[in-house]
């Protein structure tokens, strides 16, 4: 008989934990696993009580908040909207209707881990190059708001044609996307990407943009150092500091419990309590009334009537733009931040298994998870947000905080998205946040994701001049050339127009430029794994999950969709499914029926899965 294992939950006075029996003989080999469960309360595949559900899955999108709104409200200068609230307002209910969708994909059909899918920093850098080429450049027009009419042709067509530029290319993009994860090509790129790579890549993501955020922030100084000062406060002085919240349960009935929510939601109350200041400051005149006067833009009431204005329910839905439109400048651009998204998510897969008691992620899982992705990446393009989506670091490190690692929470929070992104008004009251207030915000996160990027460093050895070198150099000349490339946008003429657009926007790339270099040199200068951080990175990010024989419980396809591959392995006509890189192998299949392998098992060894992929 099939032996089952049996878990029950233990409520400890410092919180809940989750403990399983298992065989005697199994103990000692899922150790690691069990010692992250022990500080669980649900695990992966745990259904907390549908309220549960629910409370933990409005913190996950209250999480997200700061990425999903600061996305389309920085591109929208970009597009010329920065007039047109309204339509800031759809921009806004259609990234979160997508994210919302590209969760349940990613969770039902991807790597199935408990992560939440949201708009990238990734793709906005590229996408900020695309729009800043000559061609695409706002009219000067369209900077004067006595002289924008949002209803007219004219105005549509100015802003309607760059987010169509975006959607094609982020459409094409994504393609690479989802035949990298279906081959299983991304086993190969991890073997030549490393942190000399990934270090200046995702740090150059954060400081390219500080003129966006410069900008923003400049538009009232003190209301962002506001902002950025409680942010800090929240996230750093008081992350240790609980606050009782009434709760209710059978064993105790109503009383006190602990949630660390300084911990947990500090953009937003720094955000939310920056807003309402701002508020008392408009309506008590404190703030200036005139357009010229320092100051003005920190007033809550210049998009007063977006939220009149803006219906209350309003279903995205794809092409709502127009047909999309497509360039090779743009496909090239968008491609650069593509890749780099994919090698930060998979980091993203195997912290979020570690955090939510999981085995690490296989192979196969991988696969699906980046080509899902892709698929996210495709569906957003199609929808018009002008960006993508990828894991969201922040909700992986939520889950080590609220001790809940069901992956039914992130079901939750993706129906709550894609809710909260068909009705109209929640976007268009998020357009009414003073910009200094977004500033103040994205001087804290810009300089989040710079300093993650180089905190990559730590599996490298940087004692050695080499790595210093290589390090340094890609970061300079990341910075240094597309400064120059844009004081000097006449400098490439290579007579070929559209080479000379490719060019434009993968040198102005900043995160381009110095992943580039860094993969260069990284790979031709001699140096030993263990110089290059190859070996601890791969320690770090690639556990054999062959030592968990919990693996296919969690990472096989759903709806038994795995047992009914295994059924039909009889047939020869269906043993070549077997070999697709995003099916579990048979071994993996077979453990449905024997999860602990305890029964003997015949599987043959896995075949060579990334050449029959792509020949495929």
């Amino acid at each position: 008989p099939v032996m089952i294992e049996t878990c029950f939950l233990s409520l400890q006075s410092n919180g809940a934990g989750r403990f399983c029996k298992l065989p005697q003989g199994l103990e000692e080999e899922t150790l690691s696993v069990e010692h992250s469960r022990s500080k669980l309360a649900y695990c992966v595949m745990d259904v907390p009580p549908w309220y549960l559900c629910i409370l933990l899955g409005v913190q996950h999108c209250l999480t997200a908040f700061g990425g999903l709104i600061a996305i389309p409200l920085i591109l929208s200068q970009a597009l010329c909207l920065q007039h047109d609230a309204l339509t800031q307002g759809y921009l806004i209910s259609t990234i979160f209707f997508v994210s919302g969708l590209c969760t349940l994909l990613q969770v039902t059909f991807g790597v199935r881990l408990p992560i939440l899918q949201g708009g990238t920093f990734t793709l906005l850098a590229p996408s900020l190059a695309v729009l800043s080429m000559p061609e695409w450049k706002c009219p000067a027009w369209t900077q004067n708001a006595s002289l924008v009419n949002t209803s007219s042709p004219a105005f549509i067509e100015v802003w309607q044609s760059r987010m169509r530029e975006l959607q094609g290319s982020i459409m094409v993009g994504s393609c690479f996307q989802i035949l990298v994860g279906f081959s299983g090509l991304i086993g190969l790129f991890m073997r030549f990407i490393g942190p000399l790579t990934i270090a200046p890549t995702i740090s150059l993501i954060g400081l390219s943009l500080f003129d966006s955020a410069g900008t923003s922030a400049g538009n009232h100084w003190g209301v962002a150092a506001m902002t950025t000062v409680l942010i800090i406060i929240f996230s750093q002085y008081l992350r240790d500091m609980s606050v009782p919240f009434p709760a209710y349960n059978k064993t105790k009935s109503f009383h006190s419990a602990k949630m660390y929510i300084f911990q947990i939601l500090p953009v937003l109350l720094g955000i939310t309590l920056s807003w309402l200041v701002c508020y008392l400051l408009t309506t008590y005149e404190v703030l200036p009334s005139h357009p010229e006067k320092y100051g003005y833009q920190a007033r809550t009431d210049l998009k007063g009537d977006v939220i009149a204005q803006a219906p209350w329910f309003r279903l995205p839905y794809p092409g709502q733009w127009g047909m999309p439109t497509v360039s090779l400048a743009g496909v090239f651009g968008i491609l650069a931040g593509v890749t780099s998204s994919m090698v930060e998510s998979v980091g993203d897969y195997h912290a979020c298994a570690r955090l939510s008691g999981a085995p690490p992620p296989p192979k196969h899982a991988i696969n699906r998870g980046v080509a899902m992705e892709g698929v996210g990446c495709l569906l957003a393009g199609a929808w018009g947000t002008g960006n993508g989506t990828t894991s969201y670091s922040e909700n992986v490190g939520a889950l080590g905080i609220t001790k809940v690692g069901s992956r039914m929470v992130i079901v939750t929070s993706g129906i709550l998205m894609v809710i909260m992104g068909t009705f109209g008004k929640i976007g268009a009251i998020f357009t009414t946040i003073p910009s200094p207030v977004i500033g103040g915000m994205l001087l804290v996160m810009f300089g989040v994701i710079s300093a993650a990027g180089v905190s990559n460093l730590q599996y490298a050895d940087m004692n050695s001049s080499r790595n210093i070198f290589i390090f340094g150099f890609s970061m300079f000349t990341g910075l240094a050339i597309p400064n120059w490339i844009l004081k000097n946008p006449s400098a490439i003429a290579t007579g070929l127009i559209e080479l000379d657009h490719v060019l434009q926007v993968l040198l102005t790339t900043s995160m381009f430029m110095g992943g580039f270099f860094g993969f260069v040199l990284d790979n031709t200068i001699p140096g030993s794994k263990r110089e290059r951080g190859l070996e601890a990175w791969s320690e770090a990010h690639h556990e054999d999950p062959d030592n968990f024989p919990e693996s296919s419980m969690v990472y096989n396809l759903p709806f038994s969709f795995s047992s009914r591959l295994s059924s039909s392995f009889s047939s020869s006509w269906m043993k070549w499914v077997c070999y697709l890189p995003f099916c579990p192998p048979t071994k993996s299949i077979s453990q449905e029926q024997d999860p602990l392998g305890i029964m003997e098992n015949k599987a043959k060894p896995d075949p060579p899965q990334i050449a029959i992929g792509t020949a495929l």
